[in-house]
Order: C-alpha cells, then sequence, then structure tokens
C-alpha cells in the first residue's frame, strides 16, 4: 500500500463504526503492514508534516485497529506500535485545544478540545492486553484515532466553531481558513 490507498471525506466509510477484531489472522498481520507502508508513502510526499498514527478505515478497512508511531519528533524512526481494540477508559486532566490534522482530511487543520490524560486498553498483535496511561499530545493522538474506530472525525467536534478551522501554507505555518467559504457547506466534510 501507498498513500493512494488511503481514503479521505466524503468517503462514507470514514462515518462508520469499526468491528472488533477477534482473530489476529495473518490478513490482519499483513494490514498492519500495508497501513505502515501506506503512513510513511504519505509522510515521504510532506514537507512539513509526520505521519503520526493512522486507523485501519482510513485504508477502507472496518477493523478496529491502529497504529500510532513509537517517536513522533524522529521522522527517521519509522516504527509504530500495534492496537487492537482499543478504547479509553477514563478521561481526566485537562481539557486542552491543540491542533490536529488528518491523513483522511485533506488541507483542513483543526484546533480540538481534547482530554489532556486517558487511560487506554487495548491487545498488541501478539494478542496481549495492553494498558496504559497517555498523557498530552500521545493522548491526544489515541481520541483522534479511537474516535476514527467509531466513525467519528476530528471535524465533527468542530463542525459549528468559525474559528477553529485552518490550513497548511507552503512554509509549514498554518493560517485561518474562511469558515463560511471553504468549511460551513462544504459538501466533502459534511455530507
Amino acid at each position: 500500500m501507498d498513500k493512494s490507498d488511503i481514503i479521505s471525506l466524503p468517503n462514507p466509510h470514514l462515518r462508520q463504526r469499526s468491528r472488533k477484531v477477534s482473530v489476529i489472522s495473518d490478513e490482519i498481520k499483513q494490514l498492519v503492514k500495508d497501513m505502515e507502508q501506506a503512513t510513511l508513502s504519505w509522510e515521504d510526499s510532506r514537507q512539513h508534516e509526520v505521519g503520526v498514527a493512522l486507523a485501519a478505515v482510513q485504508v477502507d478497512c472496518l477493523d478496529r485497529l491502529v497504529i500510532i508511531r513509537n517517536n513522533f519528533n524522529d521522522k527517521a524512526d519509522r516504527s509504530f506500535q500495534v492496537y487492537l481494540n482499543p478504547k479509553i477508559t477514563k478521561k481526566f486532566g485537562d481539557i486542552v485545544e491543540d491542533y490536529e490534522g488528518c491523513l483522511s482530511i485533506k488541507d483542513t487543520y483543526g484546533k480540538v478540545a481534547r482530554h489532556s490524560k486517558i487511560k487506554v486498553l487495548a491487545k498488541n498483535l501478539q494478542g496481549k492486553e495492553v494498558r496504559l496511561t497517555a498523557e498530552g499530545f500521545l493522548a491526544r493522538v489515541f481520541q483522534h484515532e479511537i474516535d476514527h474506530t467509531n466513525g467519528i472525525v476530528f471535524v465533527d467536534h468542530i463542525k459549528d466553531s468559525a474559528e477553529a478551522f485552518y490550513t497548511l501554507k507552503d512554509d509549514g505555518k498554518l493560517e485561518k481558513k474562511d469558515y463560511q467559504k471553504d468549511i460551513k457547506n462544504n459538501k466533502s466534510l459534511w455530507e
């Protein structure tokens, strides 16, 4: 797989709930490899962005499976952790607004409010239970990706917030989008 296999809005599958992964089959293991390749291919085509994470639905596979980059700050580290059937068991800490982008939403970033700390329960690719507490950016990434498994994309959280939408300019800086013109009735975002 490569970046062309990543689906984007208005594909209706992005707003469908993913099904639980019951068996860690060879197909699931291959899906993980495909997702990693697609994420890295996407990243390699972007000067100012990092492929941080991906949910299986983003490659048009409705399995509850998420991959998250091991090191967000080092593009040379191209390794990921795998989380099967991830769910948030507790949200706590402060509610923090910060910028989010998505490999499945072209040219749109948003300022989204999320909890600063969460507890996550999942399984790894070996079928072992994983429990962890995520803070800061990692907590945001988990919330964003678990939303994907539930058919929610980040723009759904800020749909009516005229000040929350941005675009990435060629110089790597974010610029506010015109909500009335670019967002409010944008059929690719809201159909």
